[in-house]
């Protein structure tokens, strides 16, 4: 079984999406291992997000995720990385495939309700941020 972290970002918990959220994934096959509701401080988003600190974003990206609560998932399941990345669609929600999370509940590319981690070596890294023991 492969792990991977979600995130169901500030604007999707500000808009009580989480059951919804968290329904789709169930649905698809991944089990929730463990889960929290958070609130970040900017500080703690820019080390999360370190690995895009040298891109034009980042510093909207880390206020953004540090703006509201979010709500923090280890999910679980054969392929999990994968099957995550799909079930939310493209970053941008625009270009995000019909019945994907981004493309039901997405508003922007930078509000685009969920993050998933891009790789089994990154979902440790992720999961052991907001999970440390």
């Amino acid at each position: 079984m492969e792990h991977t972290l979600s995130i169901i970002k500030p604007d999707a918990v500000e808009r009580n999406l989480t059951e919804e959220i968290k329904s789709i994934f169930t649905k698809n096959g991944l089990k929730i291992i463990n889960s929290k509701k958070i609130h970040i401080s900017k500080e703690e988003a820019a080390e999360f997000y370190k690995v895009h600190q040298s891109k034009p974003f980042y510093n909207d990206l880390c206020a953004y995720l540090s703006s509201g609560p979010i709500f923090v998932m280890v999910l679980e399941g054969e392929d999990a990385v994968a099957k995550n990345r799909k079930l939310m669609g493209a970053t941008n929600p625009k270009d995000a495939e019909p019945n994907t999370i981004r493309k039901l509940y997405g508003i922007s590319i930078d509000k685009n309700s969920v993050h998933g981690s891009d790789s089994v070596e990154n979902a440790k890294i992720e999961i052991d941020f907001f999970f440390k023991n």
